[in-house]
């Protein structure tokens, strides 16, 4: 009988191995959330700090305050806008729980408040005549023109419906540290002063948060992910410890080929896992579909 012949080299073997091409540098590369129009706020506190310097001590004092209070806005902001930016990227998550940008417009129309007044004190003949009026007006439309421009905190969870909380509270704590071993990565591969390199640890990196968001998204997934998510990410730090350490001192071809290539079966494993877990979702659905054409039939539901 006729066999047709199959071999690494036939077209037919695509579809049964399929190629997974490595992922760029830039695949999943984000626009800082805090960009220039947050970092602009930092100007305000700077120029009041300088013009209340010759006011005298109550000028100078309201001035340091309103700097303070304009500063501290600008902080809450990038931290909210970076949080936000979470939150989006996600399919599953909780609301911040301290809204940030909802206090930077606080903290914006108090500091501005604050500083029109210190003008109203200065060109009042005494302290008695310094009108409140104005401050209050001024500091109401900055914190409201503040909270059109960047908009409010997330204030509903997103995608939460049916998650055990408790499980997912495990998953934040394990993801955490998790996120705090590739930060310790990213910190100890910059001694090794190769940006060839260090890409190539980003590029593992993005891999193993596909890898985290997956796990965030089903936190039952854990248990299939925890060995790789504490037992794996520590030694790959430990090793990008070791290899930043001697690379810097040698410039040995052959540990950076050597770190190379462990950095290449992390990310194969990391993917792989990746694919199994979600496999593992779909077959999750099938059975419970099965499950539920399975019951309406036996109660004579046509499915037709």
């Amino acid at each position: 009988m006729a066999k047709r012949y199959g071999g690494k080299f036939s077209p037919q073997d695509d579809a049964s191995s399929p190629n997974h091409p490595p992922r760029g540098q830039f695949d999943v590369a984000r626009v800082e959330p805090a960009g220039a129009r947050a970092n602009l706020l930092f100007l305000p506190a700077v120029a009041l700090v300088f013009l209340s310097l010759n006011d005298g001590a109550v000028g100078l004092t309201i001035g340091l305050i309103a700097a303070g209070l304009l500063t501290a806005a600008a902080f809450l902001l990038r931290e909210g806008l970076r949080a936000e930016s979470a939150y989006n990227a996600r399919r599953t998550a909780r609301r911040p729980a301290f809204p940030r940008k909802i206090f930077s417009s606080l903290l914006t129309g108090l500091g501005v408040g604050l500083a029109a007044y210190r003008t109203e004190y200065l060109d009042a003949a005494a302290a008695s005549e310094a009108s409140l009026i104005a401050p209050i007006l001024f500091g109401l439309m900055a914190g409201v023109l503040h909270s059109v421009s960047f908009g409010i905190d997330p204030m509903t969870d997103k995608g939460m419906e049916g998650i055990d909380t408790f499980q997912q509270d495990r998953v934040a704590r394990v993801v955490e540290d998790a996120e705090t071993h590739l930060s310790e990565m990213t910190d100890a591969i910059k001694r090794a002063g190769d940006r060839r390199i260090e890409a190539r640890v980003e590029r593992f990196q993005d891999t193993a948060r596909d890898l985290f968001r997956t796990v965030e998204e089903d936190p039952r997934d854990l248990a299939g992910a925890r060995k790789y998510l504490t037992v794996y990410l520590k030694g790959a730090r430990d090793a990008t410890v070791k290899f930043a350490d001697v690379y810097a001192r040698t410039r040995d071809a052959q540990a950076l080929e050597d770190y190379s290539s462990l950095l290449d079966d992390l990310e194969q494993n990391f993917a792989a896992r990746t694919r199994k877990l979600l496999l593992d979702d779909r077959s999750d659905l099938t059975v419970e579909i099965d499950v539920l054409r399975e019951r309406l039939q036996r109660e004579g539901v046509r499915l037709d």
